[in-house]
C-alpha cells in the first residue's frame, strides 16, 4: 500500500464489484490514484471503503471528469 499523493485528482464511478462487494459500492465515485507500476491500464489504484488505496481491475470503474466545483468538493471529502 502506497502513501496517497495529495495531488491525485482522477475519479471514477464503480460499475462492477463482483468479489469486492465489501470494499466497493456500485455507482459510488472513487478517487483513482496514479501509479506508474500499473502503466498497462488493466488495473487501477483506488481509495476504497476502508479509506486505504488498493489495486482493482480497471474494468470495475468508469472514469469521470467532474466540473471544477464538484472536483473541489470531492477533493475535500477524500
Amino acid at each position: 500500500m502506497k502513501k496517497r499523493p495529495e495531488h491525485a485528482t482522477a475519479f471514477g464511478v464503480c460499475i462492477y464489484n463482483k468479489g469486492y462487494e465489501a470494499s466497493l459500492e456500485l455507482h459510488k465515485i472513487y478517487q483513482m490514484l496514479s501509479d506508474d507500476s500499473l502503466a498497462t491500464g488493466v488495473e487501477v489504484r483506488v481509495v476504497d471503503e476502508s479509506g486505504e488505496d488498493y489495486i482493482y481491475p480497471a474494468a470495475f470503474f468508469s472514469a469521470i471528469k467532474p466540473s471544477a466545483e464538484v472536483l473541489k468538493s470531492l477533493l475535500r471529502a477524500s
